[in-house]
């Protein structure tokens, strides 16, 4: 699923120790007062982006990072680690989307989305701005899940 993050990212024939020595680490810093989702830290390598590149509409809906296309899988991977540190399981999604969940004390889960994007109307180049949208999924993602499983009452009469 991650691997396939951004299929632009694997055309870009990066040499293994280019890949590896360009890999952010995981140690994140404070998260910026802009107020991304709650354990969503801005991790090293990531650069804030509050107009989340003035792209998919995402600037107010997402709290968005940047950084160079040539290493923002890498980054995903760091954040998708980062995340399941605090309680965060990747739950689905695909190429360019991932589905978080957490469960809650009481029950029920929080839901979380990231997605990864860039400007495709420009050529997909190593240094080429990219971006990670973080946003909360509204409500109790586990019991939405539950009540879509949950077989509809048999209303006839016997």
């Amino acid at each position: 699923m991650i691997r396939t993050l951004l299929a632009a990212t694997a055309v870009l024939s990066l040499s293994a120790a280019v890949a590896q020595a360009q890999t952010p680490t995981q140690t994140p810093v404070p998260a910026a007062p802009q107020g991304g989702p709650a354990d969503v830290g801005l991790l090293s390598g990531a650069q804030l982006s509050p107009d989340c590149g003035g792209l998919n509409n995402l600037a107010g809906r997402a709290w968005c990072v940047t950084a160079p296309l040539g290493q923002v899988g890498a980054l995903a991977e760091a954040y998708i680690a980062d995340l399941e540190t605090k309680g965060w399981l990747a739950a689905g999604g695909d190429e360019n989307r991932v589905v978080l969940i957490k469960r809650r004390e009481g029950g029920g889960c929080d839901g979380m989305q990231m997605v990864a994007f860039y400007d495709t109307t420009k050529t997909a180049v190593a240094e080429l701005p990219a971006y990670l949208g973080f946003a909360t999924i509204p409500g109790d993602v586990c019991g939405q899940a539950a009540a879509a499983e949950k077989p509809a009452s048999d209303t006839s009469t016997q």
